[in-house]
């Protein structure tokens, strides 16, 4: 399976922001490793961070951050995860803020710093520092591509998305890039994602929009069931555009950000590191959405599963053991139904009546295609994206700082 490339060609400006890349020397291999994105005065942000005890420093001090100030910009590098660092990790993030923010004549509290990378070792905060002033100098409407490259670590390709809508007084724009490819299985959002919109919300507004478009879509994403220590999600209004959404301009305006975030999400997942298949993973006749989640992530996070979606293997009975011990409570075995796109493999407890293997492997021949299991015990329903677990997956993590 290819991943899904971004056509940053049509990538469009988002007014009030200005975004630049460029090469600090934080990574191994050479390239731009550190992004820059400026925000105009009174903009709005509104963020999600990991839910990993060991967070980041970078994580840490956005937090800290973002509850003193409005931020004016991002500061994002990748090679160095600056975690699991102590106090000098916290006074690396502290230095690279007050970096950026001499160079933008802002406060240090309104910069927000995010790393990604290797975990454990010092952020070489002196090369980053370095290389901010030709950062700054180089802040552009169209740096978006540029930024989108610089912040991945294992990604094979950037990844961005968009969304321009008509609201009453005008156009506007949602966009944002995104980078993760392993180490996805957010419980909050992706690694890392920027998003962007030239409306004017506020903060409070933004926050639970954004919260309720990250539970639909990085939430609900696995490539191998580990949580970062730095994810971060952040979104931006910056009333560029000179329209304030109210009512129903407003719930299109949410819907927008919830499908650009959806968008990034699938992205992440098709790109997961050695991933040959994208594989929808739905769940529908619960008692309610949160059994339906459980089911979901059981399925998506079972290595057995996992290893025979790469086969190519409709090894049916994975899936049903994976239902059966995803801990839901008196279980009518014999009302679930398991399907791989529209072929039934199994029903009343066991192999579905009229089932061939031929018409299980051709479904799992395919890139992408859904495994849906009906529990028959309700009416709620969740969804779940995952992929396969590959040779490649395993080469690259073993050799991830070598």
């Amino acid at each position: 399976m290819a991943p899904i490339v971004t056509d940053f060609s049509a990538f469009p400006a988002v007014g009030g922001v200005r975004v630049a890349a460029a090469a600090a020397g934080i990574r191994r291999n050479a390239g731009a490793d550190l992004a820059l994105v400026e925000l105009v005065p009174g903009s709005a942000t509104a963020a999600v961070f990991t839910r990993n005890a060991f967070c980041a420093a970078p994580v840490t001090v956005a937090r800290e951050h973002l509850a003193a100030a409005a931020p004016r910009a991002w500061l994002v590098n990748a090679g160095n995860a600056n975690a699991g660092t102590g106090a000098a990790g916290l006074a690396a993030a502290r230095e690279s803020c007050a970096a950026a923010a001499a160079a933008l004549g802002c406060r240090v509290e309104e910069v927000l710093p995010f790393s990604t990378g290797v975990i454990g070792e010092d952020l070489p905060v002196d090369r980053l520092a370095a290389a901010i002033p030709g950062l700054a100098a180089s802040l552009s409407p169209g740096g978006w591509a540029a930024a989108a490259e610089a912040i991945r670590t294992t990604d094979t390709v950037a990844k961005g998305a968009w969304r321009s809508l008509e609201l009453d007084g005008g156009t506007v724009t949602v966009a944002g890039i995104a980078k993760g490819s392993g180490m996805i299985r957010p419980d909050m959002a992706t690694m890392l994602a920027f998003l962007a919109t030239d409306a004017a919300v506020p903060a409070a507004d933004l926050q639970a929009m954004l919260r309720r478009a990250v539970d639909a879509s990085f939430n609900r994403i696995t490539v191998d069931g580990d949580t970062s220590t730095n994810d971060a999600c952040v979104l931006a209004a910056t009333g560029a555009a000179g329209i304030h959404p109210r009512g129903g301009d407003l719930e299109r305006l949410e819907r927008a950000v919830a499908e650009v975030c959806r968008d990034l999400a699938l992205r992440i997942v098709a790109d997961g590191e050695g991933a040959t298949r994208l594989v929808t993973v739905v769940v529908e006749g619960g008692r309610d959405e949160a059994e339906c989640e459980a089911v979901a992530f059981t399925i998506a996070h079972s290595p057995l599963v996992k290893t025979a979606v790469f086969a190519g293997d409709p090894n049916w009975g994975r899936i049903l053991a994976a239902v059966g011990r995803a801990g839901l409570g008196d279980l009518d075995v014999e009302r679930v139904e398991i399907f791989l796109d529209d072929v039934c493999v199994a029903r009343g407890g066991g192999r579905a009546p009229g089932y061939r293997e031929a018409d299980g492997a051709a479904v799992m021949a395919r890139d992408a295609f859904t495994i849906r299991v009906v529990l028959g015990r309700g009416s709620a329903a969740a969804t779940v994206w995952t992929c396969d677990l590959s040779y490649d997956y395993v080469r690259i993590n073993a050799e991830y700082r070598t």
